[in-house]
């Protein structure tokens, strides 16, 4: 038998208002024994992840290495959509002042953050 992955733990300052973002973003459930220590999202399908964990900590955010990457059939609509429950862009304009992203999501990554500033990407 092999190990699998049971949750991708974030690390954060307010679990509850981190997972609601993180729940809108991907429709995963809130669980309902969610509190101000400890948030966990749930997706019913059994492929993929299954699990988001967002836990306590009082320490500064670390940079890390591993970051989330998204796929969305409409990444120019999703990208509003995300900016709409708090993710930022990470550079949100090109030369021209326009946002870099559009037109261009759907030929590459752009690269956000969450509330809490954990880099994701959309692709």
């Amino acid at each position: 038998m092999t190990a699998f992955i049971l949750n991708i733990t974030f690390e954060c300052r307010d679990p509850l208002a981190l997972g609601q973002f993180w729940a809108e973003v991907t429709g995963y459930t809130v669980d309902p024994e969610a509190n101000e220590l400890r948030t966990r999202l749930t997706k019913s399908d059994p492929r993929g992840v299954r699990h988001l964990l967002f836990q306590k900590v009082d320490e500064p955010r670390q940079d890390t290495r591993i970051h989330i990457d998204l796929a969305a059939p409409e990444p120019e609509t999703e990208i509003e959509r995300l900016i709409e429950f708090g993710a930022r862009l990470e550079d949100p304009r090109d030369a021209d002042g326009r946002p870099a992203w559009r037109g261009n999501a759907e030929k590459g990554w752009v690269v956000l953050r969450d509330p809490e500033g954990n880099e994701f990407c959309l692709g």
